[in-house]
């Protein structure tokens, strides 16, 4: 018997798009914003090359506004800014903390 070819496309790319409309949001402090927006926050601050401390990357970051992720621009607005980005940077590259690791305790 054979399958019709059709199907298993329109199947597979379901699939696949299912796939990428989940996302891991994370929460911090009042804030929801998505893994992917965090790991963009990485990507710029590897491609500006600035070598100053990690306290002030937020400076760095919150002049440049219009390159963020849309979501992470209120984060420029708040006092705590440095803590903030700095948190949610410790927080996308802890699996515990983003609960994908089964073996962590804790997870919802």
């Amino acid at each position: 018997m054979k399958v019709p070819a059709l199907p298993v496309v329109v199947a597979s790319m379901l699939l696949m798009l299912a796939q990428n409309t989940q996302s891991v949001i994370i929460k911090y402090d009042g804030l929801q914003v998505k893994l992917e927006s965090v790991k963009k926050l990485d990507e710029l601050l590897e491609q500006s090359g600035d070598s100053s401390s990690e306290n002030n990357d937020h400076l760095l970051l919150c002049s440049n506004v219009h390159l963020l992720p849309r979501e992470l621009g209120p984060v420029c607005e708040r006092p705590d800014a440095a803590d903030t980005f700095k948190a949610l940077r410790t927080i996308a590259y802890d699996d515990c903390e983003i609960c994908v690791n089964v073996a962590c305790t804790g997870c919802n």
